[in-house]
């Protein structure tokens, strides 16, 4: 298999300790999103859209354990289970609201990436698609946000 990176993500967080859990805990956190020239018309109607999903490499993750304790709980759960960054495959995915385009440069916030992140795809949020509200939490039910452990991924 073979992925060709499409650009990359800049953003405020160097380290691992800096970004946040999600994008949602820090909504305002600004970043952009700098897509190659060679795919900057791939872009064409993306101003449409209020939201973007990105499709990046966790290329800064540690080892990948299979079952292991999370941002959220002391209790290991399986990576499968979590959006824990240590995955086999090291793909991540975040959902940001789109600012504006200026050219081949997304402007975004509520991004919850380590600035110079590989970019792998872009694709556009759509409720109707990508929003289940019925959609049942699993072992988060009930957890509160917390800030990152010391020491955890």
């Amino acid at each position: 298999m073979k992925i060709h990176p499409i650009g990359v993500i800049r953003s405020r967080f160097r380290t691992k300790e800096e970004a946040p859990i999600q994008g949602a805990f820090q909504p305002e956190a600004e970043g952009t999103v700098e897509v190659s020239p060679e795919f900057a018309p791939g872009l064409k109607d993306i101003e449409t859209f209020s939201h973007l999903i990105l499709i990046y490499r966790f290329d800064r993750a540690g080892e990948v354990i299979l079952s292991r304790p999370t941002f959220l709980d002391d209790e290991p759960h399986g990576v499968f289970a979590s959006r824990h960054p240590c995955r086999p495959n090291s793909l991540g995915l975040s959902v940001v609201t789109l600012l504006r385009r200026e050219g081949n440069i997304l402007h975004v916030s509520g991004i919850d990436v380590l600035d110079g992140t590989t970019l792998i795809d872009i694709k556009p949020y759509i409720p109707r698609y990508d929003s289940y509200p019925e959609a049942n939490v699993g072992w988060t039910a009930g957890k509160e946000d917390r800030p990152k452990p010391p020491g955890r991924e």
